[in-house]
């Protein structure tokens, strides 16, 4: 039968609402929690992407790499906070930190001193930032090299890619948002050599940077292909125009980022998530000549605001993380971990002739369905997207937490136990609805 006959769609509908109605029963105090919330908060949130149907269950603390909700149930996290809980919950050392930080004081509306410690062991890891400053996000972040980027070159136009993602103002799906940044963007096709190499020489005079994330993490964690890349570096140089790396999610793909891995170096890059120790926290960095353009002390300076920028909490978790904790062995350990257990579900895929696959680099990881190479983002049928909501409540009620749309990441705490139990009960997920995930 084929995937798309009536009869299994008939059947994906009967399975989704089994699967629903179970989480329903197993979350009570969270649907609760839900429908008041959303009497005072739109949708029952401040973050959208924290809601998923039918609605989402409500935590009350985390600890190593688990959850526990408002209703008693106990979860292993491969959600990861989008990235940004690398480091697990509750880390001892970074606890520690923040407890110091509180206790000194939160803000001074001054230099404090973590902060200079903090951009010096950003500045050992990336060979490309010689200089950094701090913001409060990702979205911040690429908002500050955008402006350093116009100004450095004295143009206006930047080019992105469809599905690209830098930030709440800086969504690139195929319609255009209207709570974007009102800035003069090309979109693009990611991955498409041939067209972004045109446009490059097309619109070179008016052209400060191009903006990309090395591999897309909200348009579907779909790797950048290294020779697409190396044109955007050569064009940009041969045009001076500013390459900006994304690296807000995949800084954590080795010691000093996906760059790294590429043998590739922007002229900026801009940082988030983990980085603040799992608090708020963003920077970004590049080429002294670039970043001198926000030095107080030189006539002409261009002024960066930002009232908790160097916030305490931030501060000292992110220097404690990236010092005590994630050193460079553990950045490998953790990127092959993500590769091996990346392997792992596509084999059980293949083993059991499902149409499902799972791309991503190391720790950030997407499950997709359909089985041909993945090479840019793409629109799914409704059909496919209740199939990912399957999946998801599927392992929700096994006590697996990831994104509805198939998103995950692994975090340091994870041990062998963790990954192995995702996989059983992955493989029993898609092998007890295979006529809904057959090929």
């Amino acid at each position: 039968m084929s995937r798309d006959h009536p009869e299994n769609h008939n059947l994906l509908l009967e399975s989704l609402g089994s699967a629903s109605d179970r989480f329903i029963a197993n979350n009570p105090k969270s649907l609760a929690q839900w429908e008041k919330a959303s009497k005072v908060l739109p949708g029952g949130n401040t973050r959208t992407v924290l809601h998923y149907d039918p609605f989402p269950i409500t935590i009350k603390s985390g600890n190593g790499t688990y959850l526990e909700s408002i209703d008693g149930g106990i979860y292993t996290d491969f959600l990861g906070e989008y990235s940004a809980g690398l480091y697990g919950h509750s880390n001892p050392k970074i606890t520690k930190a923040l407890k110091k930080a509180v206790d000194a004081g939160l803000s001074f509306g001054a230099p404090n001193q973590w902060e200079s410690l903090l951009a010096e062991a950003i500045c050992k890891r990336f060979d490309s930032i010689k200089k950094v400053r701090f913001t409060n996000s990702g979205t911040e972040a690429n908002l500050m090299a955008l402006g350093a980027a116009r100004a450095y070159t004295g143009r206006e136009k930047i080019i992105i890619f469809e599905g690209g993602y830098h930030g709440g103002v800086l969504y690139f799906k195929k319609e255009p948002s209207p709570v974007n940044a009102p800035y003069q963007f090309i979109s693009l096709p990611y991955n498409d050599t041939a067209s972004v190499v045109s446009k490059i020489r097309e619109h070179s005079k008016n052209l400060a940077a191009v903006l990309i994330e090395p591999m897309l993490g909200s348009g579907g964690c779909i790797p950048a292909e290294k020779d697409f890349l190396k044109a955007i570096r050569y064009e940009t140089e041969q045009h001076n125009i500013c390459l900006i790396f994304d690296e807000v999610m995949t800084s954590r793909n080795s010691s000093g980022g996906l760059q790294k891995i590429l043998e590739i170096q922007p002229d900026l890059t801009t940082l988030g998530k983990y980085l603040g120790g799992g608090a708020s926290f963003g920077a970004f960095g590049g080429k002294s000549e670039i970043m001198n353009l926000w030095d107080p002390t030189k006539p002409n300076f261009l002024a960066h605001a930002g009232t908790f920028n160097n916030n305490t909490l931030s501060m000292a978790a992110g220097l404690t993380g990236l010092t005590e904790v994630f050193t460079s062995e553990i950045a490998t350990d953790l990127f092959n971990k993500g590769e091996n257990f990346k392997s792992s579900l596509n084999s059980i895929c293949e083993r059991h002739s499902i149409n499902i696959q799972v791309t991503g680099l190391g720790s950030i990881l997407g499950i997709h369905i359909g089985t041909k190479k993945i090479v840019r983002p793409y629109a799914y049928n409704e059909h496919d997207l209740n199939r990912l909501k399957l999946i998801h409540l599927e392992m929700a009620n096994k006590g697996f937490l990831f994104a509805q749309r198939g998103y995950m990441t692994l975090n340091i705490a994870m041990v062998e136990k963790d990954t192995n139990e995702f996989l059983s009960a992955f493989e029993e997920v898609v092998t007890s609805h295979k006529e809904i995930f057959l090929m």
